[in-house]
């Protein structure tokens, strides 16, 4: 069984910091994506140990209360979703997911939110200790490390483009246009130029291409951003003349980075 977690962590600015991270996952890390202005790393793993590891060594050296950034955070260890991969399903992940939220709440001290079948992310993010208590772990937020939104669900890419004009008021008002069932999206600065910030849920009904096309049709884009890896099945069903533009390629597919 196959499961890959996809760790967002609430620092990309101290890059001997992520590093030291990264390191605890062993082999088990495929690959690192650090942003100093989000000031946010995503470590894609494989297996269940390893997040373990690397929740443990993210609550050890980083403090939420230093952090400052453009993204939404509700913790150092700020999302830990898993992914079922190959034979695994969505059931695989929901137990592995609820293995973690209980260990990172008993072992770290830190509050797990779950998200998944039940709720989805941006549910998380909107009612976590208001409308929603923990799952797990104690009901405060861990003084320095705050909460973490533990989740299950199927692939989904994190995915970027960049306006021509740096207009902020207008990539929010495009990410509202564009967002959608397929197709979360925020519009957010990212130091002298702004973003539309996507996670393409569906990947395999819209995905980069479909995204730039969405996109590219209500304002000139001047790149994308690929955040983490992608299945091998969406670089297959995207024309390889759009790779670049779209910010793909070969060797940055989860079969691509797998242990051998």
């Amino acid at each position: 069984m196959l499961i890959e977690c996809v760790v967002n962590v609430s620092e990309g600015r101290r890059t001997g910091l992520v590093t030291a991270i990264g390191e605890a996952a062993g082999d088990a890390l495929l690959d690192t994506h650090v942003d100093p202005h989000h000031n946010r790393s995503v470590l894609t793993l494989v297996g269940e140990s390893a997040p373990q590891a690397v929740a443990r060594a993210a609550v050890a050296r980083l403090d939420l209360r230093d952090h400052q950034g453009v993204h939404p955070r509700i913790g150092v260890v700020d999302v830990v979703p898993f992914v079922p991969l190959g034979d695994a399903t969505l059931d695989d992940a929901v137990a592995a997911r609820d293995r973690f939220a209980a260990w990172i709440g008993d072992e770290l001290g830190v509050p797990a939110f779950l998200y998944g079948p039940e709720r989805t992310l941006p549910d998380v993010r909107r009612g976590a200790f208001a409308e929603l208590e923990p799952d797990h772990g104690p009901a405060a937020p861990h003084p320095s490390a705050g909460a973490v939104a533990v989740g299950a669900r199927p692939v989904l890419v994190a995915w970027n483009v960049y306006l021509a004009t740096p207009d902020l008021a207008v990539a929010r008002k495009v990410a509202q246009v564009v967002r959608g069932p397929h197709l979360r999206a925020l519009g957010l600065p990212v130091g002298d130029r702004v973003q539309v910030s996507m996670n393409l849920i569906s990947p395999d009904v819209v995905g980069p291409a479909e995204a730039w096309d969405l996109v590219s049709a209500l304002v000139p884009l001047a790149g994308a951003e690929l955040v983490g890896l992608v299945p091998q099945s969406l670089l297959d069903r995207t024309p390889p003349d759009r790779w670049v533009q779209l910010d793909l390629s070969e060797d940055r597919t989860i079969e691509a980075r797998l242990p051998r």
